[in-house]
């Protein structure tokens, strides 16, 4: 492509500059070929000219487009150079607040010098299982990649880190090895992952110090092992230590520190145990006051101490090796305080008795004199004598020094040997991963043998890394068989050779050492001549003679050469090492000990000026001299490193490289210049010139379809993608050279993605401007047709108006009219009124004084007639009371004769065996009389019912006569007032009207005067009183709303407060039970580890028949439910014993072996006892026949029992007729008719026939039932009848108030019903009105009396109304009750007649207890109609019915064991029978009825019906029980065949047979046995979510079970009565029933555990990854972050595949039974899954938060919102689970510029944290350019905002929480005794109760 189509006007490039190293400029006219210059524009509006460079012509980089800048992968870029890799680096870690990048293989860490909240457990459970390329990048990203490669290649695995001081590489290393601790867990009970990173806080305490650059700076190199098992568990580790800065215990420049340990222990010294260590501060010692710096902000050095010491005895470094660790570290510290004195120019001393040498040698365990004087002297050796040589002071403190260094460096390495001994393990290790954490290329302004040693390692490094990087791009290539030719990378090969190959500079350098007289000088002078000609990449310095400069792969680095020879040869006085050997302190001893064999020796060398010393640690594998310490710090660090390099070469590197963005720690400050130095250095920009060098963009052909369908034409979509593509490309790419079409991918040269946005972006540019246009022409529109509307709207409402006023005037008009109208008529009406009033006062004078006269008449002849009625009433009861008790007591006395005699008679009957016959026979010929009796009594009552209607008739004639006299007296009222009017009186009266009105007419006027003034008066007062009313309601107004508000928040406030407190105490709840559940949680995992261990060590100890499955198989077999050993039945068996075992403890098992010795001594005697049975079989023959007569017995009571019934039945029937008699005896008395009438004769005839007839019954009828009848009928006989009613006495008669107030409160009592109880009159107020004398009418009319007289009239003819209707009414209702009791008797008497039926139809057995059910029935009935009636008299009868009741539930078990033992000796006699003849057996026809019947089908039904819902089954069968319901049992069979939940019916009904049997062992095994196997079950297949789910819904039903059958009553409300019988009732089994919640609580944690690990993989492909509505997310470049085969197991899962999985737990939970409470908690726990998952990958993809993004996730939440409604779920809490999903797509779809939307995001994100809203707003990213990224400003502001949030740092959503499970009490309506069991459940040996 052209450069003049890329280079034109507003394309943006990147030109140098001196301070931001590049920056960003603007073409302001496009660039032609030829040109020399560009005009440019910078970003702040400057316009400059860029000159171009003549002879390269290089035109400046091009910037790609801004939706690519802040990518994850810098390879996705366009413009693969320099300043787009700091550019993109910048964003993101500026303004996106991202710290880490890819790089291709390389992972980016830029150091934020801030803790971030991205390191915690959920994080690291975010990233585990995820591809690379899946997530944000991540330090744990790559950790997962290792571990993920090392299981699926089986290839060991290292992670590069390195960077350069203050990077932050301590941390990343120990981050990755935090990651694969808590991912893989350990095999053992060491915890060895915990003492992996128990192992950090040590290292850094003896191996990292504070410097200039950071403030916890490793200042050593250390490579990590940690190894793996065959299951990729963690089982042991290894540390390897390199470069360790031995010169910083002696030296610190300013503003560091020495090792962090010294400042520790100076920091504890006051306490107690470091006394004798006679520390002070750290200012007081020399080693640690250097740098002037001995803390550091933030740190509390003595907690750190506390944890390094815990970290030591994790680790297993005891006490007294601690002790003498830090005694070790003291006496340096003193030894650095050791002051040597000059003694003359050529020796030193030191003073007597000095403080610090005194300490050192009382904490190291040597002399004073023999130290003191090694430090001051040296030996030297000849080859003759030996001497002692005096040391300056310089060389002496020097010695001292180097002293110290070795000694810190033994005790390092002695502390790395232990490590790594606590971390070493036996098991084999299958594989590894190695953590490198080793310096970055270093360059200073004077750099010495360190920087040396540490480039030429980056060095190689650095090669190891280009070759890595090369092969990748090679397989790429060739995996996609596209042509490629060789890239051009730069080798380092040649400067590595410099370094290390034969004459080489460590070669040359060991050679100068070894020469007597060697120095650096001349060893300078070597390396110019062999080098300075010879290797372009050595140079010498222009101005000195005494270094050397190297081009290293970063850049030209100058050393000094001054130093190099000591530093390299690192020597140390033998005679000091001599002393410390001969110590007594056995640890210094042990550090001294044959020190060649240490764990890793290192090399000394003793230099000033701050750079540092190196420790290098040699090749294990060589052979050890006796001079091996003296080889060169050189030759070892070449060793070592080639070790290195040889395990680096043979795993699979992961490279991270850490980035100091400034070097003043500033957080999130990011300074260019450093960064680039570090870019260069660590080989990132060379990854990039690679990677530019070949086809850097690549996109599947999905991906580009996706992109750049909006580029191509519809005739131009072909089926096949990839030939589309093709084509396409075709079309818009001419140079075929820019891209390459692979397998699966197309493969672009730098630059071409840029110019393909470039042509998408125009192609949307002007699909926007159509739409714009459109929209914009469509507004305009609208905006004119709603002016158009809204000026016919005006008009219309104007000619309203004007229509309004019209027909206003028109009405006014016609108003006014009708008023005038009505007026006038008003007047004239008022005038007819008055001469109609006066009229009418006349004539009610008149008539009233005559009414009252006739009205007194009547009231004295009706008074009369009452009296005699009464006294010939009360007469004539007497005489019948008399003659009726003198005729009961003497057909009593009879009839107890008659009684008495026919008892007799029937008892020498009943001894009678023939006598049985004929009774059966008189039986039926006697029901058939009481059949008919029972008809002719019908008919009788019939006869009733017809002269109870001719009653009704003469009572209806009756009435009507009252009636009549009623309008009599109504006549002469009206006669009484026309005679009243005196019309002469009234004349007079008129008159003397006529004067008082014209008097009264003077009078009128004079007041309307008075009334006129009085009115404007008060119109006045009114018109003041109207304002200060109106300012007084105003005020009233205000004060109530003033009021109503105050209470209204007062409410508020209330109900807030109350919201509070509850939703407080749901939360406390909630949390207490997700405690509880979680501590069940983790006993059911420590369960699981003890039964694993328990299982290995029996395995390992013994070898068991047949095949088990171990770990391995378990996760591919776990699913079968057949067993393929032959030995599989006999195993389940033991195992099952085995659990029961488990289950109980020592003192059970006590119990249970004595309990099996009383049934052993138990069993013993049985059999005896069976033995001495049937030694009495044959003398039981000759029993038979007093037997058999006890079975005549049997049936002899069968018939009594029968007769009690009837005379039940006949004792009721006669006590409800002389109800009836009574009631109508009282009828009589109250107006029906007399005693002695015809009707009334008719009727009691009839009765009185019925009751001789009963009484006849009743002589057939034993005294079983006299009792309790005669308690029946002594409390009906003590109900009084009711008395006839007060009526109204004469009131003329009554001459004082208390006579008229009694007669008063009769007549009100008459009024029984309660609609006619109202306010009576006032006795005073009545005796005045009507014992008034003759009236004077003219005071009368003055008074208004006569209208009292008439008030009163009326209201005593209203009473006497109101007693007429009262009277009808109560004969109406007892007529009424007397019917319904005669209907009540017809029904009863025909339900007695069918159960006597029923009763007959029965077998004998039968029959006896369904009459006694009934009798007991009837009992309880008329006990409670007793308390009903009288509380108190029922008392004594419901005591007497009870001792009844218990006395024939007696009689009935005696009954029952007759039964069951004649049973038995029937079958006896049948067998016999049986062995006889045909001819003996037809001979005796009526025994042989007898033995058939037990035995006849017949019976069968009548066992069904008897069944109690038991199943009993033997103990031996238990296991077998537990093995086919629960081990072998198939749930899918089950769930689809049979009901739900049979296997907890089946086990229930098992539980109670236990329980009726009250066998606690049985109960208890049973119990046990279940629960432990259905662990077993849950442990073998825990994995099956149909499984779980079975066994959930089983076990919730089998608790619902112990609780609705437990007995108590709040549990057996919803029960049925059948129900409640079927209770247990020996055993309390409460405890059993909270350890079987524990155990469903377990079951539905391990179902939600199942249920996430199926929807995980589906929730982030088919929730965020696939485009449910294709064409609206774009798809953007990828990079190389899918590099690797991580990808290849991508599961294409869609939201349909979501939505089907749901429905398939759902209807599965549904099949097996699962109470619908609990799938409700179920879905909710899903769909909270589903949302935390989604959200917390959103959170971690940077590719996935963008605004068609948001809009997938809406659309897909809306569809598992349909998805709730479908199955009725909307309404739990389950949609509340996605809020915070939902509020996260909101957040990408709004606005978010202004400082309103800022606030519109804060109202509406409530479900978020500010973490997730800044998280979402910074990792937002426009997929097309028409969208804007978040400003940096619009982020702060919404920080700000929710500062005051009260609310979690915790950036992700807990995805393994669980919500706290309830099981509602969810009772069945299936009845036990119907449940059937199967033939396919193999259940065979149990038997139905």
């Amino acid at each position: 492509m052209a450069a003049s189509e890329l280079y034109t006007k507003s394309a943006r490039v990147w030109i140098p500059d001196a301070e931001e190293v590049w920056k960003s400029a603007e073409l302001n006219k496009d660039y032609k070929n030829g040109d020399v210059s560009l005009q440019l524009m910078l970003e702040d509006g400057t316009n400059v000219e860029h000159k171009l460079d003549p002879k390269t012509k290089n035109l400046p980089y091009l910037r790609n487009p801004d939706i690519l800048v802040g990518e994850n992968d810098l390879t996705a870029l366009s413009y693969l150079h320099e300043p787009a890799v700091l550019h993109n680096l910048k964003v993101r870690f500026v303004d996106s607040k991202l710290i880490y990048t890819y790089c291709g293989i390389v992972l980016v860490a830029i150091n934020p010098y801030e803790p971030l909240p991205i390191y915690g457990t959920d994080i690291i459970n975010a990233y585990s299982g995820q591809n690379m390329g899946d997530m944000d990048p991540h330090i744990f990203a790559v950790a997962e990649e290792a571990y993920k490669q090392m299981a699926r290649d089986e290839r060991n695995q290292s992670i590069i880190v390195s960077g350069e001081s203050g990077a932050g590489k301590t941390v990343s290393a120990k981050y990755a090895m935090r990651y694969f601790a808590t991912v893989s867990g350990s095999t053992s009970e060491a915890n060895v992952e915990q003492k992996v990173l128990a192992s950090n806080p040590i290292m850094e305490a003896i191996g990292n110090a504070k410097t200039t650059r950071n403030d916890n700076s490793s200042r050593f190199g250390k490579y990590i092992e940690i190894g793996f098992d065959t299951r990729y568990r963690i089982i042991g580790a290894n540390m390897r230590t390199y470069l360790l800065e031995k010169s910083r215990v002696v030296f610190q420049a300013d503003e560091e520190r020495n090792y962090h340990i010294f400042y520790q222990l100076c920091a504890s010294s006051h306490l107690p145990e470091y006394k004798a260590l006679k520390l002070s501060k750290a200012s007081d010692f020399l080693y640690t006051r250097q740098g002037r710096s001995p803390v550091i902000y933030g740190v509390d050095d003595t907690k750190e101490l506390s944890t390094t010491r815990k970290a030591f005895t994790l680790l297993g470094i005891n006490e007294s090796n601690q002790k003498g660790l830090f005694q070790v570290l003291a006496a340096i510290l003193h030894l650095g305080n050791v002051e040597i004195k000059d003694r003359d120019s050529d020796s030193s001393v030191i003073p007597p008795n000095n403080r610090h040498l005194t300490a050192f040698c009382e904490l190291v365990g040597v002399t004073y004199q023999d130290m003191s004087q090694w430090l001051c002297h040296r030996k030297l050796k000849t080859a003759t004598e030996t001497y002692v040589k005096t040391l300056p002071r310089l060389q002496a403190t020097n010695a001292r020094d180097a002293l110290s260094k070795h000694i810190y460096a033994k005790l390092f390495n002695w502390i790395v040997e232990h490590v790594n001994k606590a971390l070493i393990t036996n098991i084999k290790q299958h594989s590894f991963i190695g953590v490198l954490d080793i310096y970055g290329f270093e360059t200073f302004e004077i750099n010495s043998f360190e920087q040396f040693c540490i480039n030429y390692a980056n060095e190689k490094l650095q090669q190891q890394f280009n070759m890595h990087v090369f092969k990748l791009e090679q397989e790429e290539y060739m995996r996609e068989q596209i042509p490629w030719t060789l890239i051009d990378f730069y080798d380092n090969q040649p400067c590595i050779n410099l370094i290390e190959a034969k004459m080489g500079i460590l070669d040359l350098l060991d050679e100068e050492c070894k020469m007597p007289k060697g120095s650096d000088d001349s060893w300078a002078q070597k390396l110019y001549n062999t080098h300075l000609k010879a290797c372009s990449l050595f140079e010498k310095p222009r101005m000195s003679n005494r270094a050397f400069i190297i081009q290293h792969f970063a850049d030209k680095v100058e050393y000094q050469c001054e130093g190099f020879l000591e530093k390299n040869k690192d020597t140390v006085n033998e005679e000091q090492i001599n002393v410390l050997k001969a110590s007594k302190f056995h640890l210094l001893v042990e550090l001294f000990h044959d020190g060649e064999k240490a764990t890793s020796p290192t090399g000394q060398v003793s230099g000033t000026g701050g750079r540092t010393r190196l420790s290098i640690k040699p090749d294990k594998g060589r052979e050890k001299s006796s001079k091996e310490h003296k080889k060169t710090v050189g030759c070892q660090f070449r060793n070592s490193l080639q070790m290195l390099m040889g395990t680096l070469n043979a795993t699979t590197p992961h490279y991270v490289r850490c980035i100091k963005p400034n070097d003043f720690k500033l957080a999130f400050t990011f300074d260019p210049k450093r960064a680039v130095q570090q870019l260069r250095a660590c080989g990132v920009l060379e990854t990039i010139r690679i990677s530019a060098a070949g086809f850097p963009s690549r996109w599947t052909y999905q991906e580009f379809f996706s992109r750049y369908r909006v580029l191509m034409k519809q005739k131009d979509v072909l089926a096949d993608k990839k030939l589309t593509c093709r084509n396409v490309m075709e079309q818009l790419v001419q140079d075929q050279d820019k891209y390459q079409f692979g397998k699966t991918k197309i493969f672009f040269r730098a630059g071409q993605v840029a110019y393909l946005e470039k042509l998408r972006a125009e192609k949307l540019r002007a699909a926007c401007i159509r739409i714009q246009k459109t929209i914009r022409c469509w507004l305009e529109r609208k905006k004119y047709l709603r002016k158009r509307s809204s000026a016919i709207t005006i008009q219309r409402f104007t000619r309203g108006y004007q229509a309004r006023c019209l027909a206003k005037f028109m009405r006014r008009t016609q108003a006014a009219t009708v008023i005038q109208k009505y007026q006038r008529m008003c007047v004239e009406r008022k005038r007819y009124r008055q001469k109609q009033a006066a009229a009418l006062v006349m004539q009610t004078i008149l008539r009233a004084y005559m009414a009252r006269q006739k009205y007194q008449a009547l009231r004295r002849e009706h008074k009369a007639v009452i009296i005699q009625k009464r006294v010939r009433g009360w007469l004539a009861r007497c005489w019948y009371k008399r003659c009726l008790v003198s005729i009961v007591y003497l057909q009593c006395c009879f009839r107890r004769m008659k009684a008495r005699r026919e008892l007799k008679k029937l008892k020498i009957e009943a001894r009678s065996v023939q006598h049985l016959k004929k009774l059966n026979k008189g039986m039926e010929n006697k029901i058939m009389q009481l059949q008919r009796k029972i008809d002719e009594q019908n008919k009788d009552k019939r006869l009733v019912n017809e002269k109870l209607v001719g009653l009704e008739t003469t009572y209806t004639a009756e009435s009507e006569r009252m009636r009549g006299e009623l309008s009599r007296l109504r006549g002469v009222e009206e006669d009484a007032k026309n005679k009243g009017n005196q019309v002469s009186s009234l004349l007079e009266e008129l008159e003397r009207l006529r004067k008082e009105l014209s008097s009264t007419q003077k009078e009128k006027k004079t007041i309307e005067d008075w009334a006129q003034t009085y009115r404007n008066e008060m119109e006045k007062m009114v018109s003041e009183l109207k304002e200060q009313n109106g300012s007084l309601k105003k005020e009233k107004d205000d004060l109530n709303r003033s009021i109503q508000e105050q209470s209204q928040q007062m409410t508020e406030k209330m109900a807030r407060a109350i919201l509070e407190e509850t939703q407080q105490l749901k939360t406390d709840l909630n949390e207490e039970r997700s405690r509880y559940q979680n501590l069940l949680t983790e006993h059911r995992r420590l369960e699981e580890k003890h039964d694993d261990l328990k299982e290995e060590m029996v395995s390992s100890n013994v070898s068991k028949p047949g095949h088990r499955r171990t770990d391995s198989t378990h996760s591919s077999n776990g699913s079968e439910y057949t067993y393929n050993s032959e030995y599989a039945e006999l195993e389940e068996g033991s195992r099952a014993a085995e659990d029961v075992t488990r289950g109980s403890d020592t003192s059970l098992t006590l119990k249970l072996q004595k309990r099996l010795t009383e049934l052993e001594q138990q069993n013993q005697s049985l059999r005896n006892e069976l033995e001495n049975k049937e030694d009495q079989f044959q003398r039981a023959r000759a029993r038979d026949d007093v037997e058999f007569k006890k079975a005549r017995g049997a049936e002899l009571e069968y018939e009594s029992l029968k007769r009690q019934e009837l005379d039940s039945e006949n004792k009721k029937l006669k006590h409800d007729l002389v109800e009836i008699r009574q009631s109508l005896l009282g009828k009589a008395a109250t107006g029906a008719g007399a005693p002695g009438s015809p009707a009334y004769k008719v009727v009691l005839e009839q009765l009185n026939a019925s009751c001789e007839e009963l009484e006849v019954r009743k002589e057939e009828v034993l005294i079983l039932r006299s009792q309790l009848v005669s308690q029946k009928e002594a409390m009906h006989h003590k109900e009084t009848m009711t008395e006839p009613s007060v009526y109204v006495e004469d009131v003329s008669k009554l001459k004082d108030a208390d006579e008229l107030k009694q007669a008063y409160m009769g007549l009100k009592d008459t009024n029984r019903s309660p609609r006619f109880m109202r306010k009576p009159l006032e006795v005073s107020d009545l005796l005045s009105r009507l014992r008034s004398a003759a009236p004077d009418f003219h005071k009368l009319n003055e008074d208004g009396e006569l209208w009292l007289v008439n008030q009163g009239l009326k209201e005593t003819i209203r009473l006497l109304e109101h007693q007429l209707q009262t009277q009808r009414r109560g004969y109406d209702n007892e007529v009424e009750s007397l019917r319904g009791e005669l209907h009540n008797v017809k029904e009863e008497n025909n339900r007695q007649q069918q159960l006597l039926a029923q009763n007959l139809q029965l077998p004998p057995e039968a029959r006896i207890e369904a009459s006694l059910q009934h009798e007991i029935t009837r009992l309880t009935n008329e006990n409670l109609e007793l308390l009903a009636e009288d509380p108190t008299a029922s008392r004594e009868a419901r005591v007497t019915i009870l001792r009844r009741m218990v006395d024939l539930m007696e009689q009935l078990e005696k009954q029952d064991r007759t039964i069951r033992k004649l049973k038995k000796q029937l079958k006896v006699y049948s067998k016999r029978i049986g062995e006889m003849g045909a001819g003996q057996a037809e001979g005796q026809t009526s025994p042989g009825q007898m033995v058939d019947e037990p035995i006849h089908p017949v019976n069968i039904p009548r066992r069904e019906k008897d069944f109690q819902g038991m199943l009993e089954y033997k103990k031996e069968d238990e296991l077998k029980l537990v093995k086919n319901l629960i081990l072998e049992l198939k749930p899918r069979g089950v769930a689809v065949n049979l009901i739900p939940g049979l296997p907890a019916y089946i086990l229930f009904m098992c539980l109670r047979h236990a329980d009726y049997n009250n066998d606690d062992q049985k109960v208890r095994t049973l119990l046990t046995s279940t629960i432990n196997s259905i662990k077993k079950i849950l442990k073998k297949r825990g994995d099956d979510f149909e499984t779980v789910s079975f066994w959930l819904a089983n076990t919730c039903r089998f608790l619902h079970c112990l609780k609705q059958y437990s007995g108590d009553e709040a549990f057996m409300k919803h029960n049925t009565q059948r129900q409640n019988e079927h209770s247990l009732s020996n055993f309390d089994l409460a405890e059993y029933r909270q350890v079987i919640s524990d155990l469903a609580i377990q079951i539905y944690q391990q179902l939600i555990k199942c249920m996430e690990n199926i929807l995980q993989p589906m929730i982030v492909s088919g929730m965020l990854e696939h485009e449910t509505i294709q064409g609206v997310s774009g798809v953007k470049p990828t990079g190389l972050r899918k590099r690797t085969s991580s990808i290849a197991d991508e599961g294409t899962y869609t939201l349909d595949s979501i939505l089907r999985q749901l429905s398939a737990f759902h209807s599965t939970m549904c099949q097996h039974g699962t109470d619908p409470e609990l799938i409700k908690q179920v879905v909710k726990q899903q769909f909270y899954i589903i949302g935390a998952v989604t959200l917390n990958n959103l959170l971690l993809r940077k590719d996935m938060c963008s605004w068609s993004k948001g809009m997938q996730i809406r659309y897909n939440v809306s569809q598992l919102e349909e998805w709730l409604r479908d199955k009725g779920l909307m309404t739990f809490g389950a949609k509340e689970t996605l809020e915070p999903l939902i509020q996260a797509a909101q957040l990408l779809q709004v606005k978010k510029k202004t400082d309103e939307d800022a606030g519109a995001i804060c109202s509406m994100c409530l479900a978020l944290t500010t973490a997730q809203i800044v998280k979402v707003l910074n990792l937002y990213t426009p997929v097309n350019e028409f969208e804007e990224r978040v400003s940096v400003s619009f982020i702060r502001t919404i920080q700000t905002r929710l500062r005051d949030r009260c609310e979690s740092l915790q950036l992700l959503m807990d995805t393994k929480m669980i919500y706290p499970v309830t099981f509602p009490f969810s009772p069945s309506s299936l009845a036990l005794e119907t449940i059937q069991i199967p033939g396919s459940l193999n259940l065979g040996f149990l038997t139905r109760v």
